[in-house]
């Protein structure tokens, strides 16, 4: 039975991650979170079939007992914005130095472990369209995407065997958290479920050699494309408002730029993953509105400036605009 660690296991992505594991039925499964009251209630229920270990991946003693006996490390684990780049620190130590602790355990203690590192298409900046050959552009301010980028470097000067997939905007079920990302509002974002995102994880276990020492976008594809302003509008037009959606919309524009990937369909070839669409997780996210009515009214005003952002800007600007040429005459 092969040997599997999880690092973020109470993550969006994490949670659907053991949960695809362990469906396959062949897995022993290590599943490694920061201890809190959240974590351990969102890990509760896989006790019995799950090796559940509450520690910090910066803890070089809990991760060399670790990754010794493991065959796959899924490694998840990180702090997402806008906290990373708000907080330098936090990124660094979180993304890098704990990115590093496994690295050094794997080289020393086993280093035919294969490990699957989540990293984010942040890397490209501004521009529409990307793929893995496009040039990586980052602003220093981005302390998110910049952790990222020597996380990738360590990992293709250290190890011998890995695989690097950069995620994009990640849709996930509003209990779970809201968007994994900000965006531009109106941007096209090709987006991914967290259940699709999770499934090709698991998915690349059983293709290392399709897979090793290389980078891919892990991207929905066509049926997950729109514009951001329509895809959070529908989303707080379905599931009403929360303290976690007003963050991303008063984050927007602030840390992500998103695009279509050119070359998304490589993975998709390999590890076949994609089963969802827009459409699909809209339909999932109208199951979780029971209850939420006084919610959804509230988040209406939102959906309305979301939808005619561009109407409401013209209403505003024209009298403004009247009173420069009144000026000018």
């Amino acid at each position: 039975m092969k040997r599997v660690l999880v690092t973020g296991a109470s993550g969006a992505i994490g949670i659907k991650v053991i949960k695809y594991l362990l469906s396959e039925g062949k897995y022993e499964i290590t599943a490694l979170d920061l201890r809190s009251k959240d974590n351990q209630k969102k890990l509760r229920k896989y006790r019995r079939r799950v090796n559940l270990i509450f520690g910090d991946i910066n803890d070089n003693v809990l991760m060399e007992a670790l990754v010794k006996d493991q065959d796959y490390i899924i490694h998840l684990a990180g702090v997402l914005p806008p906290l990373a780049d708000i907080k330098k620190d936090i990124s660094r130590l979180v993304e890098y130095n704990g990115t590093e602790n496994i690295i050094k355990a794997i080289n020393f203690y086993n280093p035919e472990c294969f490990l699957i590192y989540a990293s984010s298409t942040t890397l490209y900046g501004d521009i529409s369209e990307a793929s893995v050959t496009s040039k990586i552009n980052i602003l220093p301010i981005d302390y998110y995407s910049n952790n990222k980028k020597k996380c990738e470097k360590l990992i293709q000067s250290k190890l011998k065997n890995y695989t690097i997939l950069r995620l994009p905007l990640v849709l996930c079920n509003p209990k779970s958290g809201a968007f994994m990302y900000n965006g531009k509002r109106n941007r096209m974002v090709e987006a991914i479920t967290d259940n699709d995102a999770a499934y090709l994880f698991v998915s690349a276990i059983n293709h290392g050699k399709e897979l090793n020492r290389k980078i891919f976008n892990a991207t929905g594809g066509e049926s997950m494309r729109d514009t951001y302003a329509n895809i959070l509008a529908n989303v707080l037009n379905i599931y009403g408002l929360s303290i976690k959606y007003l963050a991303n919309l008063f984050f927007m524009d602030k840390n992500f730029y998103t695009h279509i990937y050119t070359d998304g369909d490589k993975l998709n070839d390999i590890l076949e993953f994609r089963s969802d669409s827009l459409s699909s997780y809209y339909m999932r996210l109208k199951r979780t509105k029971k209850g939420r009515y006084l919610a959804i009214l509230m988040a209406k005003p939102f959906v309305f400036i979301l939808r005619h952002e561009q109407k409401i800007k013209n209403i505003i600007t024209k009298p403004w605009r009247f009173l420069v040429r009144k000026k000018n005459k």
